[in-house]
């Protein structure tokens, strides 16, 4: 077995070179057919050192980093090729690409950037961490009470964008000498303004259920991933009602580490483009393209992993089911909306969960419930309201940067 996972390990690492040499060539070339950035311009950097897989999380920000580049003009700057390649051909904000870190500094040189943003938390971002005179302000890609949530790793930024009162004493509890007043600001989720996308499918009388569920994680204490221990089950319950439509987005990463859940997921897809071959008015939706923001608004009910998702279906004030995790060593931080939410067990997933699922959508205390707690999270939610709390902290944050001598 040690040598048949050598060899797995082996194969993978050569098709990650191969893929790296093509997307750097791809890049370059790209690169090459565009004209080069001007000096002395960009004020605001996204610093982004992640590869293709992690898109998602500088993806929900393009249109408020569109919108605030009217009044600060925002580059991102791109480690990887995987991801500059991506970038590049989304084509949503201009990109700097300097893999290594002379071509950082040389790039860094040439324009006046005083507020660094950064989506997530790389190590790579501590190689930008290295440059003074400049804030470093970490905005993330999410909200949740996953442990990510309280990383001590916030303390290596000068400021920090969080969502709301919940975060704020997330971070309060957890944090040993961190200024929570001074270095965090509550915007809510300025992404959630700018939900993008249209349902490939016209509403009838079906259920639409969200069922996005995060992947198998790295680790026992992470394991979150529902896909191997709740999806098949469900999904294959769904599609056998005739009155549910599925919209089933998993997470990028999905089956990355654990060849059963990659093997479960495509089970999933399966049964959807079967269902869908048996019946044409079905419209189950397999959902892996970069736009967010379309299905957790067309959804009735949304079936979550412990992920961030479940907070921007919760920004929406909608019914949700959590997934409880399998595994007992998951970690759940039950202070916050988990203590309340409306949890799915994988032992509860066929017969009941559908149950579980029509119930959510009449039951009064259960929307209570939901609007409490989004209020708790997000502060207020009308529209324009995130993003304009948004552009006033980076507003703020600016007249900070520029204030200092010598700037």
């Amino acid at each position: 077995m040690d040598v048949i996972r050598d060899a797995q390990k082996a194969y993978r690492l050569v098709r990650r070179a191969l893929r790296l040499g093509a997307a750097k060539r791809s890049t370059g070339a790209l690169l090459a057919q565009r004209a080069a950035l001007p000096a002395r311009h960009f004020q605001i950097a996204v610093y982004f050192a992640d590869t293709d897989v992690n898109m998602y999380q500088i993806r929900q920000w393009y249109r408020p980093l569109r919108r605030l580049a009217d009044r600060h003009p925002v580059v991102v700057i791109s480690r990887s090729p995987l991801g500059a390649l991506a970038l590049l051909q989304d084509d949503a904000l201009p990109v700097a690409f300097p893999p290594e870190i002379p071509e950082l500094e040389a790039f860094l040189a040439e324009q006046d950037i005083r507020i660094v943003l950064y989506v997530n938390q790389n190590t790579r971002n501590f190689q930008m961490f290295r440059y003074g005179r400049r804030l470093h302000v970490f905005i993330n890609h999410g909200e949740s009470d996953k442990v990510y949530m309280t990383s001590n790793q916030y303390k290596a930024y000068d400021h920090a964008l969080i969502a709301g009162e919940a975060a704020r004493d997330r971070l309060a509890d957890a944090l040993w000498d961190y200024d929570v007043d001074t270095r965090t600001t509550m915007i809510g989720r300025p992404q959630a303004d700018h939900f993008e996308g249209d349902p490939p499918f016209e509403p009838d009388e079906r259920t639409v259920v969200l069922y996005a569920p995060t992947w198998e994680g790295d680790r026992e204490s992470m394991a979150y991933g529902s896909v191997r221990t709740h999806g098949v089950a469900l999904v294959e319950a769904l599609v056998a009602t005739g009155r549910h439509r599925v919209i089933y987005r998993p997470h990028p990463r999905t089956g990355v580490i654990d060849d059963a859940y990659r093997a479960a997921h495509q089970r999933i897809v399966s049964l959807l483009a079967t269902a869908n071959a048996a019946d044409a008015s079905a419209h189950h939706v397999h959902d892996d393209g970069p736009e967010i923001g379309w299905q957790l608004t067309a959804a009735d009910v949304a079936v979550l992993d412990v992920s961030a998702m479940i907070y921007d279906r919760l920004a929406t004030g909608r019914p949700l089911l959590v997934t409880r995790p399998a595994s007992r060593e998951a970690e759940i931080d039950e202070s916050g909306y988990l203590s309340a939410c409306e949890w799915l067990r994988a032992e509860d997933v066929s017969a009941e969960g559908i149950a579980e699922i029509d119930r959510v959508l009449v039951d009064a205390d259960a929307v209570a419930r939901l609007r409490r707690w989004s209020a708790r999270y997000f502060g207020e939610t009308s529209p324009g309201a995130a993003t304009a709390r948004f552009e006033a902290a980076i507003d703020r944050l600016w007249e900070q940067a520029t204030a200092h001598p010598g700037t």
